[in-house]
């Protein structure tokens, strides 16, 4: 798969074709920033705490797990992160508030929302859990991730929907490729990666990336890349403190992420879990874009 991760965020935004993909690149750049926190979290308050805690009233009583967030999370994430990644079937209360309190903070602070809903299952079904259903996640997610298990019609009916003439969003919405994993022991990996990559190259208007260790460049396809082909790669697992987890999680640094072509690092109890999250958060961005520009150090 070809890569242009030597070039610079503004550069790339430059050349894209994909409107979402500009977009990515542009909030990095405008922000400096290439961090995704992943909040991992089960009530709308906690969720929208985590991205604001001054939008937010009774942060006294936010909960996580059964650990109560520390006072020194009372502060403001949103202005360090370039996307914010949730689990939404996890958040207990959804409801018309999660929606409204996420738009509302993802605009405050321009930073966009990737729902990690892994979709996997047969086109019909996907199109009816991405655009309508319960979790409304058309309305407020910029950026949905679907599995390659379910084989290319379930990219093709994301793509039907993200690219209809009467879908509302149409051209604010993008997809990601699960194409490998960060656990131990993860079956992504070899033919189902490459299958994944194919099925990108198919629907490439809708089909903005990957959720990737690193860049693919290594992966033989059948098919060959176009000239202009330009893939955001997004890596999870970013940890600065260990490098795993007792459920078979397996972590990196952000300046490995970064070096091996990945574009967004994800990182949830890496920097949530930390006793002042706040601060962390601006390690894992300062650490990040260093990183980034080394990598592009030399080109335009």
């Amino acid at each position: 798969m070809a890569s242009k991760s030597h070039l610079s965020y503004a550069k790339r935004a430059e050349q894209h074709r994909n409107p979402v993909a500009k977009k990515l690149f542009n909030t990095a750049e405008a922000k400096k920033s290439n961090v995704v926190i992943s909040a991992d979290l089960t009530t709308t308050k906690e969720l929208l705490h985590l991205a604001d805690s001054k939008c937010v009233p009774d942060t006294q009583d936010l909960v996580e797990g059964t650990k109560l967030l520390s006072r020194a999370s009372l502060t403001v994430l949103g202005p360090h992160i370039a996307l914010f990644k949730t689990h939404i079937d996890i958040v207990a209360d959804f409801g018309p508030e999660t929606v409204d309190g996420l738009k509302r903070l993802a605009a405050k602070h321009n930073f966009m929302i990737f729902e990690d809903r892994k979709f996997v299952d047969i086109g019909n079904t996907v199109q009816m859990q991405y655009h309508g259903g319960a979790l409304r996640i058309s309305e407020w997610a910029h950026v949905v991730n679907a599995s390659g298990l379910a084989g290319d019609g379930i990219v093709e009916a994301l793509a039907k929907t993200g690219t209809s003439d009467t879908f509302e969003y149409r051209g604010e919405r993008g997809l990601l490729m699960l194409a490998e994993m960060t656990t131990k022991g993860s079956l992504a990996t070899g033919a189902y990666t490459q299958t994944c990559i194919e099925s990108a190259r198919k629907h490439k208007d809708f089909v903005v990336g990957f959720v990737a260790t690193m860049a693919l460049n290594g992966v033989e396809t059948v098919s060959s890349p176009s000239d202009d082909e330009d893939f955001v790669v997004f890596t999870t697992g970013v940890n600065r403190a260990t490098t795993g987890d007792p459920l078979g999680q397996q972590y990196q640094t952000p300046e490995k992420a970064i070096a091996g072509g990945s574009d967004f690092i994800i990182s949830g109890r890496g920097i949530y879990a930390t006793d002042d999250p706040a601060e962390t958060v601006k390690i894992y961005r300062k650490e990040g874009w260093e990183a980034y520009l080394s990598r592009v150090s030399g080109s335009s």
